[in-house]
């Protein structure tokens, strides 16, 4: 009997992660149901107001029914965009990281810039965004800087981030008043659930501990909290430094470790399959997605969709879903 039990652990432990992802799509779907309903509903009753101002011949309901159109075509437009997330890790939390490219202070002012309207954007999806690593820049500015952004869908919006990105501007570092352009490379990866196994032999990592830097209160920065992990065999390199444990630190540098490992294994697959198809692809880090440009003139253009926005401090404060939503369109 002792056997037969141990025999069936490893299927019972299966089944009960198997039961918790069933329950997470049944709670997805519940809610896509009940967004769906609410929107109907809020439909109905502005058409039912439109029509009694029609028969009453009452143009003071006119606002409203304009006011309420409004606010419905805006979740219309974000029930559109759920509809185009298919991708098999879409729904999974996001993890982020930005690097300065050349430029110096200027550029590492810019992946601050972007760390806020990242941020900005996250909150105002109701999402929770937290820091794990940063590097501090030299006089200004963030060198690097990873963060998560957790909720439903974040890594299928924030997908499309992933590139380079370019800032146009009068550089407020330099006394006489030149035009600078700057880069900021980002990095977008999906976190991994438990129903995603990836083996990492520990002997192919090596486990290092310091103090944190920057910001962070007493505990961290007087404590070897923050973990750096280097993938041997890959040198894939992760650190987290947020977290007021060691332990919570190396738990969160794993996932980020795990996501990278896995993305490089899907790259690697795609690219023996677009060799067999005789697809040659660019593979270039430099690869420019976006520009924002802040003088002569104002304006954020996506070099993949071509759609532009001519309010940069809108873009900035994040209101990015309109390039989103090309990114997403472009594919379908």
């Amino acid at each position: 009997m002792e056997l037969e039990h141990k025999a069936s652990e490893p299927e019972f432990w299966n089944d009960m992660a198997n039961s918790q992802i069933i329950l997470q799509k049944i709670k997805a779907l519940k809610s896509k149901i009940e967004t769906f309903a609410a929107i109907t509903s809020q439909w109905e009753d502005l058409l039912t107001l439109a029509e009694l101002g029609l028969e009453e011949q009452e143009e003071s309901v006119i606002p409203e029914v304009g006011e309420g159109l409004k606010k419905l075509k805006h979740k219309l437009e974000i029930l559109r965009l759920e509809t185009l997330l298919t991708g098999p890790y879409d729904k999974n939390n996001a993890i982020l990281t930005l690097h300065a490219g050349a430029g110096g202070t200027e550029a590492q002012d810019w992946v601050q810039m972007l760390l806020r309207m990242f941020t900005r954007w996250g909150e105002g999806k109701g999402y929770q965004v937290e820091i794990l690593d940063y590097l501090d820049g030299d006089e200004a500015g963030i060198k690097s800087v990873t963060i998560q952004i957790i909720g439903e869908n974040a890594y299928g919006y924030m997908k499309s981030e992933k590139g380079v990105h370019r800032l146009v501007r009068i550089s407020p570092f330099d006394a006489s008043g030149r035009r600078h352009t700057s880069f900021a490379s980002m990095d977008v990866l999906p976190e991994l659930d438990d129903s995603i196994e990836i083996n990492i032999n520990p002997d192919d990592l090596r486990v290092d501990v310091y103090r944190a830097s920057g910001a962070g209160g007493q505990h961290i920065n007087k404590t070897s909290s923050a973990v750096r992990l280097t993938h041997i065999p890959t040198g894939v390199v992760v650190s987290c430094q947020t977290q007021r444990s060691q332990f919570q630190n190396k738990d969160t540098a794993m996932k980020m470790l795990k996501s990278k490992l896995f993305e490089i294994k899907e790259r690697e697959q795609k690219e023996k399959i677009e060799d067999l198809q005789g697809i040659q692809m660019e593979i270039a880090w430099g690869s420019q997605i976006r520009s924002y440009v802040f003088c002569p003139y104002t304006l954020v253009k996506d070099h993949r969709t071509n759609f532009e926005v001519g309010n940069v401090n809108a873009v900035m404060d994040g209101e990015l879903d309109g390039f989103i939503n090309a990114y997403l369109s472009m594919g379908k």
